[in-house]
């Protein structure tokens, strides 16, 4: 039956090809945009330097544990498999209650088995001054024992549209207590 059917099509489809147009053909979603309508300035290099605060003790957390590591998983001392959300503070100094200049909002988890290398996917969300509703998009590996570890700004809104470059993070103090952390962020990146 199956030859049967072939036979009968194949001639068909060898006739006529053009009753088939070929997917994508002439695509109605897709058109070019000239640069000028974005109005474009000269790119520029900027340098932002804030601490993150990541508080996990206390009545007022910004860090909420959502996935724990796999019970079995009591070979690995780096808490593989953990995910935390956050919704941090970023300040213009360490202290907590120096000026707020956004929030850190996103996640990150434990991807490394070896050590507490974490998976970083996060908004600087800025709220203050000329940045003021505009954010930054970090993703990359954060090595938290290293003393400088260095992830990609991988893009942005606002004043950030197409924003490209790399964050440098040290960390300033971490409370092993408790677990909270201040950390330097160094961001240079490029934006029109």
């Amino acid at each position: 039956m199956t030859k049967i059917f072939l036979s009968l099509l194949l001639p068909l489809l060898i006739a006529f090809p053009q009753t088939f147009p070929a997917a994508g053909a002439n695509p109605t979603f897709l058109k070019s945009v000239k640069l000028n309508p974005l109005k474009l300035r000269t790119e520029k290099l900027s340098h932002f330097k804030f601490y993150w605060h990541d508080i996990i003790s206390g009545s007022n957390p910004t860090v909420v544990n959502i996935v724990r590591p796999p019970p079995n998983n009591k070979t690995s001392a780096s808490g593989f498999g953990m995910v935390n959300m956050i919704d941090d503070p970023l300040t213009e100094k360490p202290e907590i209650g120096s000026k707020l200049l956004g929030r850190a909002q996103g996640f990150y988890g434990v991807a490394s088995q070896e050590e507490v290398g974490l998976l970083m996917a996060m908004n600087f969300v800025f709220s203050t001054g000329k940045y003021n509703g505009s954010t930054l998009t970090v993703l990359g590996n954060n090595p938290v024992f290293h003393k400088v570890r260095e992830m990609p700004v991988i893009g942005g809104s606002g004043l950030f549209r197409f924003a490209r470059g790399y964050v440098q993070a040290s960390t300033h103090d971490f409370d092993l207590k408790t677990g909270d952390a201040c950390v330097e962020y160094n961001v240079y990146v490029l934006h029109y």
